[in-house]
C-alpha cells in the first residue's frame, strides 16, 4: 500500500509539472497609440480576448487613443493626448503606433518625420515600435496604393515591422466584396474589421494560426462578469482566419 501510495503521488506531481507548463505563458505588455480607427470596436481589448487562444504568449494591452488624432499631436501632448506621460511613467514591450488615415495622403514629407520621432521615443523608453497600416476608405479602395507604398518605406527606413491591415481590407474586399469591413461611415472599421485586425496582431505577436479563435470574443469586466465584445457568423470567421493565416508578413518571432 505504501509503494501504491508512493507511486500516486509522483504521478500527481508529474501530471501537476505538465499541466503548469502546458498552461505557462511569456507575457507581453503592449500600448496602442492613436485614434478611432484603433478603439472602433475596442481593438486592444479583442486582442488581448484573442491572446487566451494562444499556446505561448499572453497580450495585456493598454491604450492612449484619442479620435481624430494624428501622431504629431500625440508628440506634442495636443488634443488631449497623453501618450508622452503613459510612456514617461510605465514600462511597455511593444507599442503600436496608429496614424491618421490621412497620414500618408496629405503630408508624406510630414507622415515620415513624425513616425521617426514617434519610433525614437519608444525606443528611448527600451520599447519596440510597430506601425498599424490603415487602410483605403469604403469610397475610394485606390487610396491603399498610396498608404501601403509609404507604410513599406518607412517600416524599411526605420527599422519597424508594419502589421498590414490594410493590405488585409484590400483582400476581403477582393474575394468578399459582400462582407461589410466598414461602419456607418466611410471609413471606420466594422466588427468584421476589427476582428480582422485583431487576427493579424494575434498574429504578428505569436506567430501561430488563428483558427482556434471563436467567433463571439468575450472579455471580463471590472465587476468580473462576462462582456461581449464581438459576435461573427462561423463562415464569415473562418474566411477572415484563412485570409491572416495564409496572408505572407513580417511577425515579431520571423
Amino acid at each position: 500500500m505504501k509503494l501504491r501510495n508512493i507511486l500516486i503521488i509522483l504521478l500527481l506531481c508529474i501530471y501537476g509539472q505538465s499541466s503548469f507548463a502546458q498552461v505557462k505563458k511569456d507575457s507581453l505588455r503592449v500600448l496602442f497609440v492613436g485614434n478611432s480607427f484603433t478603439y472602433f470596436y475596442n481593438l486592444p481589448q479583442v486582442v488581448n480576448a484573442m491572446s487566451a487562444f494562444s499556446d505561448k504568449v499572453h497580450i495585456e494591452t493598454r491604450t492612449s487613443l484619442v479620435g481624430g488624432s494624428s501622431i504629431a499631436q500625440h508628440l506634442n501632448q495636443e488634443k488631449g493626448t497623453q501618450t508622452v506621460e503613459i510612456l514617461n511613467n510605465q514600462t511597455f514591450d511593444y507599442v503600436v503606433i496608429n496614424h491618421h488615415s490621412l497620414a500618408t495622403i496629405d503630408d508624406a514629407d510630414r507622415f515620415f518625420e513624425d513616425s521617426k520621432k514617434m519610433v525614437e521615443l519608444v525606443r528611448s523608453k527600451n520599447a519596440i515600435p510597430v506601425f498599424m497600416m490603415t487602410w483605403a476608405y469604403d469610397s475610394n479602395p485606390l487610396m491603399i496604393k498610396t498608404i501601403s507604398a509609404k507604410y513599406d518605406d518607412v517600416g524599411k527606413r526605420l527599422g519597424v515591422d508594419v502589421v498590414p491591415c490594410g493590405n488585409l481590407f484590400t483582400e476581403v474586399r477582393k474575394w468578399r466584396p459582400d462582407l461589410n469591413m466598414f461602419d456607418d461611415d466611410d471609413k471606420h472599421p466594422s466588427k468584421h474589421g476589427t476582428y480582422l485586425n485583431g487576427l493579424a496582431f494575434f498574429k504578428y505577436f505569436t506567430n501561430e494560426k488563428t483558427t482556434d479563435i471563436p467567433e463571439r470574443i468575450t472579455s471580463i469586466d471590472k465587476n468580473g462578469q462576462k462582456l461581449w465584445l464581438l459576435f461573427l457568423s462561423q463562415e464569415n470567421t473562418a474566411f477572415l482566419q484563412q485570409l491572416v493565416d495564409e496572408y505572407n508578413f513580417k511577425t515579431r518571432l520571423n
